[in-house]
């Protein structure tokens, strides 16, 4: 498992495809196995040398011995790796926390980002729409499940009505159970949810937004339960220039338009 030195923690990264560097943040208990395998990460990898990671605390990348976590460390982490694998620039696509990772980093570290992709996330604080209830209920049911057993298939069932919508959960059995294989791979420690947990709750980005330079593409689903999809265009209207698109039938992970998604990021990023 390839892994490097970035400050307190060594973190897990992989790399795929030839090309323009194009960096890729997994969001809130995700690890970089969860990005879709069958057309997402193909299709991008034909293009730009695409390279995933552990967020820190997460995966097989150090929880450390930091007692609390902020998105913006986590950017700072991201820049860390980049300057660690040699990639002075390179486009940036994140989503759900990784989104707001990928606006810190924009912001603390523009000289690092060339095209910006934030997918259904939110900017938090007062002027996002907020996360609803039953998501910080889901988070609570995990955590209480992990103190009894541990990482399982119940466990990391928990997660999936918050990222596919009900349609694709019924008409796509087997891959809501790839899914789940995909987290367990490498599931978040619960002391690495609580500090995730914190550093989403403590994290506001909106009236910072205007700073972000790199030319913006921002993606949501209609059908997103996580985040809502509101934020979408909150964040457009603050960030110079850029570019909103929804998906009418895309839930969280925008797993149900998967290939419109691609060929939309593909074309954002390949546009002069």
């Amino acid at each position: 498992m390839p892994k490097v030195r970035v400050g307190d923690i060594e973190m897990y990264y992989d790399t795929r495809g030839e090309g323009f560097p194009l960096v890729l943040i997994m969001g809130f208990m995700g690890n970089a196995d969860c990005w879709d395998p069958v057309y997402f990460l193909p299709r991008l990898s034909e293009r730009f040398r695409v390279i995933t990671f552990d967020n820190r605390g997460a995966g097989r990348t150090d929880v450390s011995d930091k007692e609390e976590y902020s998105i913006k460390m986590m950017a700072d982490d991201t820049a860390g790796l980049m300057e660690a694998l040699g990639i002075k620039k390179a486009h940036v696509l994140g989503i759900s926390m990784g989104g707001m990772i990928a606006q810190e980093l924009a912001i603390n570290h523009p000289h690092r980002v060339e095209k910006l992709v934030l997918a259904s996330t939110f900017c938090g604080g007062p002027k996002a729409v907020p996360i609803p209830g039953e998501a910080a209920q889901m988070v609570t049911e995990i955590l209480g499940l992990l103190s009894q057993k541990g990482w399982d298939r119940e466990a990391a069932g928990r997660l999936i009505p918050f990222i596919f919508s009900e349609e694709f959960m019924k008409e796509n059995p087997g891959l809501v159970e790839v899914a789940i294989d995909l987290i367990l791979v490498a599931p978040t420690p619960p002391e690495g949810i609580v500090r995730q947990v914190e550093a989403i709750l403590n994290f506001d980005a909106c009236d910072r937004l205007p700073q972000i330079r790199a030319p913006t593409l921002i993606l949501a689903g209609k059908k997103d339960r996580y985040i809502p999809p509101e934020n979408a265009e909150v964040m457009a209207m603050r960030i110079p220039n850029a570019k909103l698109v929804y998906f009418e039938n895309s839930a969280h992970e925008l797993q149900e338009d998967i290939e419109k998604v691609t060929e939309t990021v593909l074309e954002f990023l390949l546009s002069p």
